[in-house]
């Protein structure tokens, strides 16, 4: 069993920012704040001495794009997971981040037990998008799918419990509510959606919503 501690670095511009994300983790005794930065420059600094399970990042930085930074970290810290935590909840800035690498996206407002919930999911390679965040990129799948013709695949490989289990995850229900829903283990959740991204040939969560919406999984 690995019992060392998930590596943080947190990169805000704001110092009153950087200090509330610390107090909100102070008592996460599986979570360590290895570094702090305030601009892209001291990231790199931090990252030349420094190895990161997890990065914490703002999209507005002084010297450079957060987004731009995601493409940066990803080519050359590809073991490092990256959670945008951010004001800038435009759909615009969601997908742009997802491209360029992000696993994750909060909004600022989170609370401290779904900012340590998305740091766990991510340091375990998987993905985490706030509820708010999930609902923001299902609309914008909503109305691409109003505008184009579906390109219905076939969903004869899913069985009805991975179907269940596509549609509440395209919805936003998190893993544990999923289990709690089906009276099953957040680990068999978390099997079901393997396999359904396998079968599907999907690749990341933003997929998995819209393959949901053009197979008409989700009321519209």
């Amino acid at each position: 069993m690995n019992n060392k501690p998930i590596r943080i670095i947190l990169t805000d511009d704001h110092q009153i920012v950087r200090d509330g994300i610390r107090a909100m983790l102070s008592e996460a005794i599986d979570i360590q704040i290895i570094g702090q930065a305030s601009s892209g420059k001291e990231l790199f600094e931090i990252l030349a001495t420094n190895k990161a399970d997890v990065l914490i990042l703002d999209i507005e930085l002084p010297d450079i794009s957060g987004i731009d930074l995601c493409r940066q970290i990803t080519n050359d810290y590809p073991e490092t997971g990256i959670l945008i935590l951010s004001m800038y909840t435009g759909e615009e800035f969601i997908f742009k981040a997802i491209s360029e690498g992000a696993k994750g996206y909060l909004p600022k407002n989170t609370s401290r037990e779904e900012l340590e919930n998305a740091i766990r999911h991510i340091a375990a390679k998987r993905e985490y998008f706030s509820p708010v965040i999930s609902e923001i990129m299902l609309k914008s799948y909503i109305g691409n799918a109003k505008s184009k013709n579906p390109d219905v695949r076939d969903l004869s490989e899913l069985s009805k419990r991975e179907t269940e289990v596509l549609t509440m995850l395209a919805e936003g229900t998190l893993n544990s509510g999923i289990a709690e829903k089906l009276f099953i283990s957040v680990r068999t959740v978390e099997s079901h959606k393997s396999h359904i991204m396998q079968k599907l040939e999907l690749h990341t969560t933003a997929e998995l919503v819209k393959f949901a919406i053009r197979n008409k999984l989700i009321e519209i």
